[in-house]
């Protein structure tokens, strides 16, 4: 037993050298220190866990913050993947979509992306409790992968790639102003004419 246990303790040493962690114990730290986070469910367990996440890898969560996270929408599904016939069980896949935004300043959108998870799980016609809780537990275990997936993708985000996709932002709106004003200039210089003109032609 000793020995045993010694060489499970030398293998996770061995794993932390080489810098593996297990999944959901990582400890990186992200390089943004204050966000804002929003979801138009504001009192889903998403966002709620997302923001418990966030705050207790030391971002800040404030209203004030120079860049958002908006949690534009999020569906589950559920669908039959296989079924084995009367009084067996059937295979379930749940799917949960997660939408996003990333806002700068001045609202601007800097960018948007996605997170889809899938799970398997079996429900038993002879066990409904059964296969109702381990569904319950599916889902949990799916919301927990999107938040993390959400932080993994958060971390991605530099200061420098931040301030990159913010010019760029900056550039995009300015010549959509720039085309709005040139429209609405293009249309006072052009002479109208009354509709008494218009039928003597």
């Amino acid at each position: 037993m000793i020995k045993r246990n010694l060489l499970v303790m030398g293998l996770a040493v061995l794993l932390s050298a080489c810098g593996f962690q297990l999944r959901g114990t990582g400890t990186n730290q992200l390089s943004i220190t204050e966000l804002d986070v929003t979801a138009r469910n504001a009192y889903g367990d998403t966002v709620r866990q997302l923001r418990q996440v966030l705050e207790n890898s030391g971002v800040k969560i404030t209203a004030s913050a120079p860049y958002k996270l908006v949690l534009t929408s999020e569906q589950e599904s559920q669908r039959a993947a296989t079924y084995t016939g009367v009084g067996g069980t059937v295979e379930y896949q749940l799917t949960n979509v997660l939408n996003y935004e990333i806002e700068g300043q001045n609202h601007l959108p800097l960018l948007s992306n996605k997170i889809e998870v899938h799970k398997m799980y079996l429900q038993d016609t002879s066990n409904i409790t059964g296969s109702d809780q381990e569904a319950a537990m599916a889902k949990q275990e799916m919301r927990r992968e999107v938040v993390q997936q959400m932080v993994l993708r958060l971390e991605q985000l530099t200061p420098e790639k931040l301030a990159e996709l913010q010019k760029l932002a900056d550039e995009r709106a300015q010549a959509e102003a720039a085309a709005i004003e040139a429209a609405r200039k293009a249309q006072e210089e052009t002479p109208q004419q009354s509709p008494l003109e218009l039928q003597d032609q």
